[in-house]
């Protein structure tokens, strides 16, 4: 297939079979783009559409995440993961309203200037809601062109991703962009998948070298994989006789940066001194279900106990620390497990467990 054929041919499967009801299609703006792009890294699609109708309907615009308080923008971004998506959201929008009057920059150069917006995020902003010609090259788009081309090496090795982009520039064809670039992203979404690829009714299927050599999944090429090292804290969950638990929030940069979170251990018997800084009477101690989380570079077991206290739970020296309420939670950014682990302490201390 030549380049014109290939795009044509997407573009034909796109207008019987592409996704056209996402609420991101619907009252385009590059904010509402914006925000679903950077949702959707690293994560699918039925995950985002819940979080994403959340976060327009608390924020519906750039000025609202600009001057929304990091605890609101943190709340409405738990279980995502990948926090610091979330604090670049909010620069970014702090810096389009003091910057640019409030409006997005309509080209891929200056948008790549804005934080944690890289080029393929950049040109899908200025594809799909700007009316500009720009390549992508996300998740699903670099398996379509990475089986089409029977791309070798590591995708993410910057002369295959330099290789890769030229690809995708050659292919774009020249009207109907838009419509282009959200195809092939639902074609990497739908049909060309990551380990069941349905290439029947792939409409470039005849010209794909992948699919011709019968080596579909092989491509493309994986990241060399490496062993992930094992970590081990001890999170204690300090309860009130109110049913209030000790968190504290971590420092903006960094692993769960801005999140709160349980305290982290060494050992228990770490608690004597946490528990004198909080001018707290530690009683029972009951250990719950560990659990482990897998972060890109290492796992972290997580040993939970449940530990009741005597105190002053309305006041907390520090800034940084509060008593959360688990009948009345305030909105807060949470790390994921820390999110399970108080739904944990709260079924137990409602259960009586501890008594």
């Amino acid at each position: 297939m030549t380049p014109e054929q290939f795009s044509s041919a997407v573009l034909r499967w796109y207008d019987v079979h592409g996704r056209k009801d996402l609420p991101w299609q619907q009252n385009i703006t590059p904010y509402r783009v914006w925000v679903s792009e950077i949702m959707l890294q690293q994560t699918q699609v039925s995950t985002v559409l819940g979080y994403f109708d959340r976060f327009m309907s608390a924020l519906p615009t750039v000025r609202d995440l600009a001057e929304a308080p990091e605890d609101e923008v943190l709340h409405l971004w738990t279980g995502l993961g990948y926090y610091t998506r979330a604090r670049n959201l909010q620069k970014t929008a702090q810096i389009i309203m003091r910057d640019h009057g409030g409006e997005f920059p309509r080209n891929v150069e200056a948008l790549t200037e804005l934080p944690g917006i890289g080029r393929s995020t950049a040109g899908a902003i200025a594809s799909l809601s700007m009316g500009v010609r720009a390549p992508i090259l996300d998740g699903n788009v670099k398996r379509v062109l990475a089986r089409y081309v029977a791309q070798e090496g590591y995708p993410g090795e910057p002369k295959v991703a330099r290789q890769l982009w030229a690809v995708a520039e050659r292919f774009l064809p020249a009207e109907r962009f838009n419509h282009y670039t959200q195809a092939m992203m639902d074609l990497g979404a739908t049909l060309c998948t990551r380990s069941k690829p349905t290439c029947l009714l792939c409409p470039v299927q005849s010209g794909c070298e992948a699919h011709l050599l019968g080596l579909e999944i092989r491509y493309p090429i994986a990241k060399p994989r490496k062993e992930l090292p094992q970590k081990r804290t001890l999170m204690p969950m300090l309860a009130s006789r109110d049913g209030a638990i000790l968190l504290y929030r971590r420092p903006s940069t960094g692993l769960w940066g801005g999140l709160w979170s349980l305290p982290e251990l060494d050992d228990l018997d770490a608690l004597a001194a946490l528990a004198e800084q909080h001018q707290l009477q530690l009683g029972e101690h009951r250990q719950l279900d560990g659990l482990t989380h897998t972060f890109s570079h290492f796992q972290l077991a997580i040993e939970p106990w449940l530990i009741e206290v005597d105190g002053v739970p309305g006041f907390v020296a520090e800034a940084d620390w509060l008593w959360y309420n688990l009948a009345t939670p305030p909105r807060l950014g949470l790390a994921a497990p820390v999110k399970k682990l108080l739904k944990r302490a709260a079924d137990a201390l409602h259960t009586g467990e501890m008594a």
